[in-house]
């Protein structure tokens, strides 16, 4: 019982996760739209098997993580410049005919798990992602992460909702795009940019809503 509750914790919270709008879904539809299912497929392997590293390392040293205040901090800097980053560079070859060249194109020739491996692994935002939510997941004793096998069955469920979960979305973008063409041109020139910003604006908010808080405390 325990095993099974440990799978499917982590695929729950991963699959949800995974289906917001965020630049790997992103990636992974210009993947899929351009070299096919297959492509995508590998593209998807090579950020799961980050995404795997990264929650098994937080899995581990989420207390110690959740302690250091500085590396914390640190990561939601970053989480907020790689957002403004991404919102340029779509921004940046939105004048690019896109019925032409896009600029993926210049990638398309590496691996597709290379391109995945390498995005999963300059994406800051999943640490203080999984860091929070597997300390949750632990204090309230959903898993067990003294147990390595508990461990390696929880992650095997986060990393398949991650990969079921991004595959939805990808597919569903593809629906979207060849439904309603007209709008979806718009989609990565003009949408995609602003969706970041949003996502950088609310991200400095609670950052900085998070440690005005904690100076307050230390105050008192």
């Amino acid at each position: 019982m325990k095993i099974m509750q440990a799978v499917l914790v982590g695929f729950l919270v991963s699959f949800l996760g995974s289906i917001p709008l965020g630049y790997l879904n992103i990636i992974g539809y210009e993947i899929f739209s351009k070299s096919g299912v297959n492509s995508l497929l590998m593209y998807l392997l090579g950020v799961v098997v980050v995404e795997a590293v990264v929650i098994y390392f937080t899995l581990i040293f989420a207390d110690r993580l959740v302690n250091n205040k500085k590396l914390m901090k640190t990561i939601d800097v970053f989480g907020i410049l790689f957002l403004l980053f991404l919102a340029y560079s779509f921004f940046a070859h939105s004048n690019q005919d896109t019925n032409h060249q896009s600029y993926l194109d210049q990638y398309l020739h590496y691996s597709p798990f290379l391109i995945g491996l390498f995005l999963s692994s300059i994406n800051f935002l999943q640490l203080p992602f999984w860091t929070a939510w597997n300390v949750y997941l632990i204090n309230e004793k959903y898993i067990d992460s003294s147990s390595i096998p508990y461990r390696f069955f929880y992650l095997a469920g986060t990393i398949t909702g991650t990969f079921l979960g991004m595959i939805t979305l990808v597919y569903f973008l593809n629906k979207m795009a060849q439904d309603v063409q007209s709008v979806f041109q718009y989609f990565i020139p003009i949408f995609i940019p602003v969706f970041f910003v949003i996502l950088a604006l609310l991200k400095s908010y609670k950052v900085i809503k998070k440690y005005a808080f904690v100076r307050v405390n230390n105050k008192n």
